[in-house]
């Protein structure tokens, strides 16, 4: 048992960022557009937000942490321009638009670290972002997690934006009848996913490392594009199943401090569980489809 509570700070920081960013991509397929673009959001941010606190941690001392989470929220919001605009502007295909994003920021992020520090990372920083030794050790971006996902629960269930935002994702004509500016709102969705995956890359790469390499994000990104769907796309299930993810990899990295079952199977096994519990949870409760009806089709305003 004392392990196990040993492990829950482990457990929130991992989680935390998978959690950001299932929240934004949320908020964008309930518009209808879906962003499998999530993987390269946090990577921009995470390169932003490591590339900006190692170069101003020692002027701005510990307000560079915070500074940088911005910074990282802001370029994955600028990134998430390209998506918008191809799928909502040019009604491009959404897959093929996401695919590319998390294809270019492979390329650009190395390209940016080699002219920032010749090299195709980072440079260490000296210190990232503190857990708060009076909460038990839980660093502060479980709190960051935490109030995102009451926002937009309070964004899209309590106030007039999210009741306009999720008509989009449904039955879009039937929301233009009605004066609902769909590409408007399906912009602000997609920006917002932009905004929180920038946001939690930046949570990631501050907590979790003290540089950004090109496998820092590791297929967090698509983690979480998981745990949208296995949440049916609602803020308590996306929630619980990011808890279900983000515990499944820190157990895969707690497990070498566990001597009966680092011997009694190869180190590789653990380090694919998370990715296999991933499978077999959306393959065994995907039953019927949750999604909105209008994820993923392109809105035609002649269209019926």
């Amino acid at each position: 048992m004392s392990s196990l509570i040993g492990m829950l700070p482990s457990v929130l920081m991992i989680v935390s960022p998978i959690l950001i960013t299932a929240c934004g991509g949320m908020i964008c397929e309930r518009s209808g557009v879906v962003n499998i673009a999530l993987e390269g959001l946090m990577g921009i941010g995470a390169f932003a937000a490591a590339a900006f606190h190692v170069l101003n941690e020692v002027a701005l001392g510990g307000a560079s942490v915070w500074i940088a989470l911005l910074v990282g929220a802001f370029c994955g919001m600028l990134m998430s321009l390209i998506h918008a605009f191809a799928s909502i502007s040019l009604n491009a295909d959404q897959t093929i638009s996401g695919t590319g994003i998390n294809l270019i920021v492979n390329g650009i992020t190395i390209f940016m670290a080699q002219i920032l520090f010749n090299a195709d990372r980072t440079q260490p920083y000296q210190m990232g972002m503190k857990p708060i030794m009076s909460i038990g050790g839980i660093y502060p971006t479980a709190f960051i997690a935490l109030a995102v996902v009451l926002i937009v629960w309070f964004v899209m269930y309590k106030l007039p934006f999210g009741l306009r935002l999720r008509a989009c994702g449904e039955h879009p004509q039937a929301a233009a009848s009605v004066g609902i500016k769909v590409k408007k709102i399906r912009y602000i969705a997609v920006l917002t996913s932009g905004f929180l995956g920038g946001l939690a890359g930046g949570c990631l790469v501050l907590t979790q490392t003290i540089q950004f390499t090109s496998t820092t994000i590791n297929g967090t990104g698509f983690i979480a594009l998981a745990a949208v769907s296995f949440g049916r796309w609602r803020p308590a299930g996306i929630s619980l199943s990011s808890l279900l993810f983000g515990a499944a990899v820190a157990f895969s990295i707690y497990v070498v401090n566990i001597p009966s079952l680092k011997n009694l199977l190869p180190s590789e096994f653990f380090s694919l569980l998370p990715y296999v519990i991933t499978i077999v949870a959306l393959v065994v409760f995907s039953g019927k489809n949750y999604a909105p009806l209008a994820a993923g089709k392109p809105y035609d305003k002649g269209s019926s």
